[in-house]
């Protein structure tokens, strides 16, 4: 078989992607709705929002760890992604039902628990099927759909609410629809390949290599995107801002949609520079493009602008998310796939809770300018960590392999 050939995207990898284009347009009728929500309808101010949707990733953390750990040691990725986006799709939509921001509270945790459950073990399933030579391209295709179902999200609920409904909260209920169509296909169609033993391995290496510690190197590189994941708070308060700035109600899913269409466009052919370019000059250009977009989020505030500073920031995810995921792939070791993400996702949903929660106080005693300021500073500070990381040694996990302390 050719390279060509070789390197080709499987049709299970294109089917996981239609997988998180339906969830993601379920979860996108609802989330550029939220903080508005949250504010007129239920008394919900910035720290509210911020604590909310800081627990809302926090508290998956340790899901993600362990589902991630276990695909590994159970060889079988899918009952786990399965489980995982059945209760988000269960529990999505009764944000439609809710009278208090505490609910709202409860039911974004049971959502980011299902997102926890699933979210390892769905990255090490792509990483196993996606041929070596395509690893950038797979998961740029994967983040691409995924972004493109937050496209038409937000589409949907904005013409919902100017032609159909006449409030959010059916809108929120109506989500259930395309959530339940992401959980039929992921059934029906996608394989649960066996999680891959380490090269030369006897076949019962995975369970055996998910109890060792993933590799050193590999550890710092996570501590540097926990860093980074600090400067990074919660898209809604971004949200916020549009609003604060001027820009009508009815235009918010409209400005989300925009802002996810530019994810979705960027977000292949990012995957691609990865395998073409390396890892870390893509995800360093993407990390320096967020330090400009906070910047211009801090100084300026009109709905013209703010449209620009939308597509601008779009560049950062559409860039970064398929180079980290590419990077995490190449330095883990095969039969440790599941732990690596299940750690990466772990450590960064635990970043996420005083990131959006000191980001909403921040806001609310010192202004948006200031919010925006410090997040930018620090997301500065961890591209500079990021490329020091990469000047210690080679990106490939091959290159580790020269030591045999590489793996302690």
């Amino acid at each position: 078989m050719s390279k060509k050939n070789s390197d080709r995207i499987p049709q299970s990898v294109i089917t996981l992607g239609w997988v998180s284009f339906l969830t993601d347009v379920a979860s996108d009728m609802i989330y550029p709705l939220l903080p508005s929500f949250l504010a007129r309808r239920l008394r919900g101010g910035t720290a509210a929002l911020g604590l909310i949707e800081g627990v809302a990733e926090a508290t998956a953390a340790g899901t993600k760890l362990l589902s991630g750990w276990w695909s590994d040691r159970a060889r079988r990725r899918k009952p786990l992604i399965v489980l995982g986006y059945s209760i988000a799709a269960a529990a999505r939509p009764l944000v439609g039902l809710a009278s208090a921001w505490t609910q709202v509270l409860a039911i974004r945790f049971a959502d980011r628990v299902g997102k926890g459950i699933r979210t390892a073990p769905r990255d090490a399933l792509l990483a196993d099927l996606a041929p070596a030579g395509g690893r950038g391209r797979a998961f740029g295709l994967q983040r691409a759909m995924d972004n493109a179902g937050a496209v038409v999200g937000p589409l949907i609920a904005a013409l919902l609410l100017k032609y159909v409904v006449a409030e959010e909260r059916v809108v929120f209920l109506l989500a259930f629809v395309p959530g339940l169509a992401a959980l039929v296909l992921l059934i029906w169609r996608v394989p649960d390949r066996p999680a891959a033993p380490s090269p030369g391995a006897p076949a019962e290496a995975p369970p055996f290599a998910a109890r060792r510690p993933l590799a050193r190197r590999l550890r710092w590189l996570i501590a540097v995107f926990a860093l980074f994941t600090l400067a990074n708070s919660s898209d809604a308060f971004l949200l916020l801002r549009a609003r604060d700035a001027g820009v009508p109600l009815w235009q918010i899913p409209l400005l989300w949609s925009f802002f996810n269409l530019i994810k979705a466009l960027v977000g292949f052919p990012a995957g691609a520079l990865t395998d073409r370019l390396g890892r870390v000059p893509v995800l360093a250009a993407g990390w320096l493009i967020f330090v400009a977009a906070y910047a211009g989020f801090a100084l300026l505030a009109a709905p013209t602008t703010i449209w620009a500073l939308f597509g601008l920031y779009a560049l950062s995810p559409a860039l970064t998310e398929p180079a980290e995921r590419s990077l995490l792939t190449d330095l883990a070791a095969p039969g440790q796939r599941g732990k690596a993400f299940g750690v990466f996702h772990a450590v960064l949903g635990l970043a996420a809770l005083p990131a959006s929660a000191l980001f909403g106080l921040c806001w609310k005693l010192l202004g948006a300018p200031a919010a925006f300021g410090v997040s930018a500073s620090l997301a500065a500070i961890a591209t500079l960590a990021l490329l020091l990381w990469s000047a210690r040694g080679p990106e490939a996990a091959g290159a580790q392999t020269a030591s045999p302390r590489a793996s302690l």
